[in-house]
């Protein structure tokens, strides 16, 4: 599965999302300095996904981006779809289909594909949390 730089970015903006508290908009800014997004490049991308139905935005002084459904109903796999468009073949290059790894490679493409249907960005949210807190280091003597 090849991503695009764009559809790297708008994993990571809808990840930031997921991370920030229910129903409070985010701004642009914001995601591209917590991101390292280039913040022209994230408005586009934002525009994207509120098109795609996977945020919203918000006007005014205390406007930004917030997430269109709760984290647990968005998964990796309908961004990487939504940007990237359906599997078709173009993505795995020199693989051809006389090729005695053809049958292999499609396995991988359908495991690839299921993990990243199965994860929600709930579900990378807390995993990250929970691989981020557990080395806390304690100087206290």
């Amino acid at each position: 599965m090849n991503i695009s730089v764009k559809g790297e970015y708008a994993l990571q903006a809808v990840f930031d999302l997921a991370a920030q508290a229910p129903g409070a908009p985010v701004k642009i800014a914001e995601i591209a300095r917590r991101q390292k997004i280039p913040q022209k490049f994230l408005e586009l991308i934002l525009a994207s996904l509120k098109q795609g139905g996977f945020v919203e935005s918000r006007r005014g002084a205390e406007g930004g981006y917030l997430l269109a459904r709760p984290a647990t109903e968005i998964t990796v796999g309908q961004v990487i779809r939504f940007f990237e468009g359906p599997p078709n073949g173009k993505a795995k290059g020199r693989r051809r289909s006389d090729s005695p790894f053809a049958d292999m490679w499609l396995q991988v493409d359908e495991a690839v594909s299921q993990v990243v249907d199965q994860t929600s960005f709930a579900d990378l949210f807390h995993t990250w949390l929970e691989k981020h807190s557990k080395f806390v280091p304690n100087w206290e003597i």
